[in-house]
């Protein structure tokens, strides 16, 4: 799945407006369901995943990340490297 987000430009000497179409690849993931369940916040989870709660907000959305990102986020759940397609879907 792909989203499309509408971006500024500064342009050359930050003077034009120019919109620009920004695609951003969106993987399904379990992430915030597994954590609500957990009764975790997102700061919670990042501070036991060593991220930052904005990483962990740009995973819950879809966007794609790091496999040593989605490793950290499995363990922080309490879950096993081997629950990973409980997580994050299969094709990750």
């Amino acid at each position: 799945m792909e989203s499309i987000f509408y971006g500024r430009d500064a342009g050359p000497a930050g003077r034009g407006m120019k919109t620009e179409k920004i695609r951003v690849k969106v993987e399904t993931n379990n992430v915030r369901k597994i954590r609500e369940g957990l009764l975790m916040s997102k700061a919670e989870l990042a501070r036991r995943a060593g991220l930052s709660v904005l990483t962990i907000d740009r995973v819950e959305k879809g966007m794609t990340c790091r496999m040593d990102t989605k490793r950290k986020i499995i363990l922080s759940l309490g879950l096993q490297l081997s629950d990973r397609d409980k997580v994050f879907s299969k094709k990750d």
